[in-house]
């Protein structure tokens, strides 16, 4: 099977290990019901799925995720531009130049610890849906399959969403 290889994913590959495990506190102001299933989180997503693990790993029978499409776009919803203080901190505290790293480099660090923890989530039976787009894709498809295997990507759809190709 081919490995993805990138700048940087010596020191992610096992970066999941070390994230602390944080308690997940109940705010009775923003809480919707007393169900304790029924949960929304606030915070940093790898704080917040490593704080899921305790109660939920092997459990986990749907994901889907809208990861940053790693466009550039700093004006989006969320920093699509993989610079967030929480990255150029952590980028900073490894032996890794995160300014000497590509784009493609950092989203990659970015994006495998959080692919690492939802493996550890999920159900022999769960199943997860992304969605990206083409700046991307290629590379988070080869990520899937080097963490979850090739023999569990059951394919793409593909979503031709602007067939004229313009950008309105």
């Amino acid at each position: 099977m081919p490995e993805l290889h990138f700048k940087g994913k010596e020191f992610v590959y096992n970066h999941h290990l070390t994230v602390p495990f944080r308690p997940l506190v109940p705010d009775a102001k923003r809480s919707c019901g007393d169900d304790p299933e029924n949960l929304i989180i606030q915070g940093d997503n790898l704080h917040a799925l490593k704080s899921l693990l305790p109660r939920y790993a092997g459990k986990v029978d749907l994901v889907f995720i809208d990861p940053p499409y790693n466009t550039g776009n700093e004006g989006w919803a969320y920093n699509d531009n993989v610079s967030s203080p929480l990255i150029k901190e952590w980028l900073n505290g490894n032996p890794v130049n995160g300014e000497d790293m590509l784009r493609h480099d950092k989203w990659l660090c970015m994006m495998w610890p959080r692919l690492k923890l939802l493996h550890e989530l999920l159900s022999d039976t769960g199943i997860m849906f992304l969605t990206i787009d083409d700046h991307e894709g290629h590379r988070l498809e080869l990520m899937l399959e080097e963490i979850f295997g090739s023999q569990n990507n059951l394919g793409r759809i593909v979503a031709r969403l602007n067939p004229k190709g313009s950008s309105e």
